[in-house]
């Protein structure tokens, strides 16, 4: 009995030291393949161009620096779902353009003149909006309204974006071409500006109930 016992045991005891021996080797094999994917990834990752905004992102794929302003800003990764670029920049710079235009007119409506009548006194924005009634109203939308309509079109066409024709005194006649992507440049960093000025003039006038310029 003895003898069988011993027996059993020493197969038991080979067994689990050949299981081991075989795990070790497996275990070695696979490990043989980790430098090389671990070198391609870091090799990948230094040969990617950084972001020239967010230095310590990649730089987006579509933002290529061949349109203006681009600075490779897109952290969310918009640009990554945004099919035609152009549209995008028209939809940026129709944003910007309108925020330029409430920011110089809230500041404006605070501290400029006004027209003469009870219905032109208010100094908050906002209150503005309501007290001039319906008919000042209905103006402004049917302008605006004129104005979508007649360059909805433009917004998908190959064109350059933010091009709407507005150049009647020819701001732009006889220039170079650097002088023009300069003044790109210049448009569309005011209009950034405007973007997040406005934002925080609404957030100050509705929430802090505070004077814009203090």
């Amino acid at each position: 009995l003895r003898v069988r016992i011993r027996s059993d045991l020493n197969i038991f005891i080979s067994t689990m030291v050949l299981r081991s021996l075989c795990l070790t080797a497996i275990a070695a094999s696979a490990a043989a393949f980790a430098p090389s994917g671990s070198v391609q990834r870091t090799s990948v990752s230094l040969n990617a161009e950084m972001s020239k905004s967010l230095p310590f992102l990649v730089r987006p794929e579509k933002l290529d620096g061949t349109m203006v302003g681009d600075k490779g800003f897109d952290p969310m990764g918009l640009s990554d779902i945004q099919t035609d670029l152009n549209y995008a920049r028209w939809a940026e710079l129709k944003h910007g353009r309108i925020a330029m235009l409430a920011i110089t007119g809230m500041v404006f409506q605070e501290y400029g003149p006004h027209w003469p009548g009870d219905a032109y006194t208010a100094m908050d924005p906002f209150e503005a909006v309501s007290k001039v009634g319906y008919g000042s109203n209905l103006q402004i939308f049917f302008t605006i309204g004129c104005i979508e309509l007649a360059t909805f079109n433009l917004h998908y066409g190959d064109g350059e974006p933010g091009d709407i024709g507005w150049d009647a005194i020819g701001m732009l006649d006889g220039k170079s071409d650097e002088h023009i992507a300069n003044v790109k440049e210049q448009e569309i960093t005011h209009c950034r500006l405007a973007m997040i000025a406005i934002t925080g003039a609404t957030v100050q006038t509705l929430i802090f109930h505070q004077p814009l310029l203090g």
